[in-house]
This record gives C-alpha cells, structure tokens and sequence, in this order.
C-alpha cells in the first residue's frame, strides 16, 4: 500500500503520541481524517533508540481492526508491553527514541523457503505449535542471508536452529511498507 507524506506524518505523530499519553494518563483518539487509515489493515510499531538498539517491536499479521486503531495499540504495546524491555518510564526517553511503522500485506503459503526474496519479504515460519515473524528488514539491518536468518528465526520459534530446514515446517510471506521517521 502507498501513503502520501501527509498519511505517513500523520500515522508516525499518531505512534508518537499514543506512546506520550499512555505515560501522562490520556487516552488517544483517532481522527479518521483518511480513508485509507480507516481500512482494517496490520501493522508492527518498532521502537529504536538513537543508537539502533531495539527498544520494542509489538504488531500483529492479520488485520482485524482499522490501520489508525492499530497504530495506536502497536505504538502503546511496542512502548510499554513488549516483554523483552522494561516499560517506557518518561518523556526524556520517548524524545529519543525513533519510530517505524510497518503496514502489512496478508501473508500468503509459499512451497518452499527457497522462494522468500529476503529484504523484499517479511518471514513467518510455523512449526508444530511454534511460529516467528521477521519483517522484511530485518536480515538486511543484521547483515544475514536467507540460511542465517531462517535460523534466527527458528530460535526465535523456541525451535532448534535447523528446524527451517525440516520438511514439517512452513512458511508464509508478507510485503510490509516502511514509515520512518526522519
């Protein structure tokens, strides 16, 4: 999907004050000013910090709510609910942080992990009762081909590192547009 620059300010300054809200006690409000933000649409919110250490990344791979809602709650979740950081604890922190909204495609079955374009798919692998997510970027941003990051990902299952390589597993692959912020 293409947004305009006035949609991708507006859904990153929505991101942004989501996550400010939630420290002051507020709640945010959509304002559906867009019709292309009021389609039932996915997205991740990825938090980093000035650095390029990750400080958060909440999403979801089905959309079942509008991409504007979804924003807000991936921001609020990315920020305070991911479980691999501690909560976000003031206003000095989110000042520093970088914000990346990733609106997805519907993934799709693919026959063979021979097939995903790395850096041009996002990755999800399913195995038994296991599954992971990579977005598109992120062998890129690592520096990965396809064997190593479909190992990272099979970790990131809670699988052994070569369980992509079992015929029982399956992936499918999603396009994902990228808004940045400057």
């Amino acid at each position: 999907m293409i947004f305009s620059e006035e949609e991708e300010k507006y859904l990153l300054a929505l991101a942004r004050k989501s996550i400010e809200n939630k420290l002051l006690n507020k709640q945010t409000a959509p304002k559906f000013i867009y019709p292309k933000l009021k389609v039932n649409q996915s997205c991740f919110v990825t938090l980093q910090k000035e650095c390029g250490d990750l400080r958060g990344c909440i999403g979801n791979i089905l959309p079942f709510e509008e991409l504007e809602l979804n924003v807000i709650h991936n921001a609020v979740n990315a920020a305070y609910k991911d479980p691999r950081f501690v909560p976000l604890s003031s206003l000095s922190e989110l000042k520093d942080l970088r914000i990346d909204i990733s609106v997805l495609s519907i993934p799709k079955d693919i026959n063979s992990y021979k097939e995903i374009k790395l850096g041009e798919d996002g990755i999800i692998l399913i195995k038994d009762n296991s599954q992971a997510v990579f977005l598109p970027q992120v062998p890129i941003e690592q520096g990965w081909n396809l064997e190593t990051t479909l190992t990272y990902l099979s970790n990131k299952a809670g699988l052994i590192s070569t369980a992509w390589k079992d015929a029982s597993c399956k992936f499918k692959v999603f396009n994902s547009t990228l808004i940045k912020e400057k």
